[in-house]
């Protein structure tokens, strides 16, 4: 059974957001969101997870475990347990740096060169 979803549902509907307007925001049709809300339904992925935690404001700990500060921020609170800059975002992302990975270093750079020239655009 899936432990997540009753935290997706609340981490959601305290965001304010539709099923439809957190699947816009994740980029994924909103039936992968109503299913991960389903106690039977297959999870996310932990990256989908991440994306999830940034969107709605929650940490990535409490989503994933549900322990741990729910709300990243304010007075009292603990600093998320990950950076959500430095992990993957989207599944594209995802795609991206498992094959950046599978290159050899010498082979990244002229790879890393091109990217990083397209994003200065």
């Amino acid at each position: 059974m899936f432990q997540h979803a009753s935290r997706i549902k609340q981490a959601r509907k305290d965001a304010g957001l539709s099923q439809a307007a957190l699947a816009e925001r994740l980029g994924l049709g909103r039936t992968a969101v109503a299913q991960w809300e389903r106690n039977t339904a297959t999870g996310p992925t932990a990256g989908h997870l991440a994306a999830i935690a940034l969107a709605t404001g929650v940490s990535f700990e409490w989503l994933a475990t549900g322990r741990g500060p729910r709300v990243i921020g304010g007075k009292g609170q603990e600093p998320p347990a990950i950076v959500m800059d430095y992990i993957a975002q989207s599944e594209s992302e995802e795609r991206l740096l498992v094959a950046f990975r599978s290159l050899s270093s010498m082979d990244q750079l002229p790879v890393l060169a091109k990217v990083e020239k397209q994003a200065r655009r």
